[in-house]
């Protein structure tokens, strides 16, 4: 049945917790308004259809799961849960892409290079994905290199999207080519911002970095989120006011970038002594 209570869009959609297994953690407040234009703002880059299978392979713990099972659901899609025991055993994993027909798929980097060798070896490969999105840590192209010698680029579309919690899930998309990964010189290209976000590269006097330049990467728009529940100061070290637009915010993210000279964005670490370890970060 609909809904018969009004949700307005600066309510609270999720409360997600940050930080890993180490410090306090952080819970990121977004609202239904940060998390719809999400999928509104994707479709400028990425088409999915009610053709389209989802695998939901990650825990909800982690956002990357909120794309994979609205991007589904919001597309008239499917979604197909991965059990957690079978996310943890790739030739089965492999076996339910097979299977299932996913079209959709989601990955760490860490996890899809398992994933490439099981893949090359199966006797039936997963012909059916036509999207691989990445996500989660840092990407470094040439460990691609043995799928798309034996793949190429085309199908499936990979793609690296930059993201953090505190801005909804995803901020850039950068599709790979056959150069970015056969060629590649060890940087982490995450393209540019979705459109209705601004990254920009920004010193410790909040000042834009010139090209060749490094600094840390700051994201403002409509994915920024409410901020971190019950935590009003670390929320104003990192949600910032924004110059460019009075009465909005920035959100200070951490991360070192270098800007290019075309524009685009490489991704190059933690400007502090966080880590990540298995995909947990760890202050």
């Amino acid at each position: 049945s609909p809904l018969v209570t009004p949700v307005h869009p600066d309510q609270l959609a999720y409360v997600i917790y940050t930080s890993g297994s180490t410090g306090k953690p952080k819970g990121v407040g977004i609202t239904h308004q940060n998390l719809a234009r999400l999928f509104e703002t994707a479709k400028t880059v990425f088409e999915p259809d009610h053709e389209d299978v989802w695998s939901v392979f990650h825990s909800y713990a982690f956002d990357f799961s909120v794309w994979e099972i609205f991007g589904a659901l919001v597309s008239g899609g499917r979604a197909i849960v991965v059990p957690s025991m079978v996310a943890r055993d790739t030739e089965a994993f492999h076996n339910l892409l097979v299977r299932e027909d996913v079209t959709v798929l989601s990955q760490t980097p860490t996890a899809f290079q398992a994933l490439i060798q099981v893949d090359l070896a199966a006797s039936v490969a997963a012909r059916a994905v036509r999207h691989v999105i990445f996500g989660g840590e840092k990407l470094e192209p040439a460990a691609l290199g043995p799928w798309v010698k034996a793949r190429g680029d085309q199908l499936p579309q990979l793609v690296n999207m930059y993201g953090i919690t505190e801005t909804t899930v995803h901020v850039t998309w950068r599709e790979l080519a056959s150069e970015d990964i056969l060629s590649s010189d060890g940087q982490s290209p995450v393209g540019r911002a979705l459109p209705d976000l601004a990254l920009s590269i920004m010193d410790e006097n909040a000042n834009t970095v010139p090209a060749g330049g490094v600094g840390e990467l700051v994201v403002a728009g409509m994915g920024v989120a409410r901020g971190y529940l019950e935590r009003p100061g670390l929320t104003a070290e990192r949600f910032v006011p924004d110059p460019q637009n009075p009465g909005a915010r920035m959100y200070r993210s951490g991360d070192l970038g270098r800007p290019g000279t075309d524009g685009e964005i490489f991704y190059l670490g933690r400007n502090d002594a966080q880590v990540k370890i298995r995909g947990y970060r760890i202050e």
